[in-house]
């Protein structure tokens, strides 16, 4: 049977690969947003920058966030270098779509690719000039320079659509993804950020892609429900016959459009205990926005869950963006086996 050998969680904001001299940028459309979710209630920018008293004006400092991002992207090279130094054979990447593949005309709670391959496409000049503010400058850095074709586990996805199924979960199942919102059927950005910065654009290691609906309603799962799919999706990993070893990764988060260091460090600490009455317990109200993300974290948390790995925080960094604390907080950590080299 297959052998769940690692665990990993990456933050995949547009941040990470945008020059620390241009994350103003994105603070432009904080300010436009009238809708900032922070803590179960949505705030214009001025109503956030009263609430929390425009206190994170000195974390906004140039040389400060030079050095959170110098931090960030030495965090995703470690990740890199522990997935490839793991020798895991798949790669079960757990992501949320922003409607670029699944929309109103059908969006799933769940769902799987189970397609032989998946295309990875760069962006056409158009659809770059559409993006909102902040997003050009980061977004061509999680798609190749030309199309390419990534190779995937279909044998692995089928096998885990039928176990979750037969645990009540009922997944959506893709061999193809809808064309989307590129109109490419291409895999999106969750997924983009793992195969070329994580990974370096290389296509090694054949991945699964697990699509949760974190923030759109009307059915984004619980993060009791998250927990419970996640404890399945393990046990479905270790019932796949034959001799592989799997790594199964979460990319999005940490709290953003506004940081919360607060749960951020909660959140982190409830996922190196197993503490899974606490990730259970999460108000869905707090789950809002990019924060919602967080449930792919709860998922692999729980499909790791007691196969002898331990979580560790490569790192964690608030990476603010504005005086009113908009921003994202950056988590990246390890599942290894107890004992593995740092």
């Amino acid at each position: 049977m297959a052998h769940l050998g690692l665990g990993i969680g990456t933050s995949h904001a547009p941040q990470l690969s945008t020059p620390p001299e241009e994350w103003g940028q994105r603070a432009r459309a904080d300010r436009a947003n009238a809708v900032l979710a922070y803590r179960g209630a949505d705030h214009s920018f001025e109503e956030l920058s009263r609430l929390r008293g425009a206190a994170f004006a000195d974390e906004c400092d140039l040389q400060r966030r030079r050095e959170r991002h110098t931090r960030a992207r030495a965090a995703i090279d470690e990740l890199g270098r522990i997935v490839r130094e793991s020798g895991v054979d798949v790669l079960v990447v757990v992501s949320s779509d922003h409607k670029e593949t699944f929309t109103d005309e059908l969006l799933p709670a769940f769902a799987v690719y189970w397609g032989d391959t998946v295309a990875h496409e760069p962006f056409t000049q158009e659809a770059l000039d559409a993006m909102p503010p902040g997003l050009a400058i980061a977004e061509v850095a999680n798609v190749p320079a030309e199309s390419t074709v990534r190779r995937c586990h279909s044998e692995l996805a089928l096998h885990l659509i039928r176990e979750t199924s037969a645990a009540g979960f009922d997944p959506g199942a893709s061999r193809t993804l809808p064309a989307g919102r590129y109109g490419d059927h291409g895999i999106p950005h969750g997924w983009g950020f793992v195969l070329q910065q994580m990974l370096g654009g290389t296509a090694e290691i054949p991945i699964v892609p697990v699509f949760v609906n974190t923030f759109w309603e009307p059915n984004p799962p619980s993060p009791a429900r998250c927990h419970d799919f996640g404890v399945a999706l393990g046990a479905a990993i270790r019932s796949f016959p034959g001799d592989h070893t799997v790594g199964v990764v979460a990319s999005g988060g940490l709290s953003h459009f506004v940081v919360d260091e607060e749960l951020d460090r909660r959140f982190l600490s409830a996922l190196q205990d197993d503490d899974a009455a606490y990730l259970r317990g999460l108000p869905a109200g707090l789950l809002r926005s990019g924060t919602s993300e967080m449930r792919n974290w709860i998922v692999v948390g729980a499909a790791v869950a007691g196969n002898g790995l331990r979580a560790r925080v490569v790192d964690y960094l608030p990476c603010y963006r504005s005086e009113a604390g908009t921003g994202c907080g950056m988590g990246f950590v390890a599942w290894q086996p107890a004992g593995a080299a740092a």
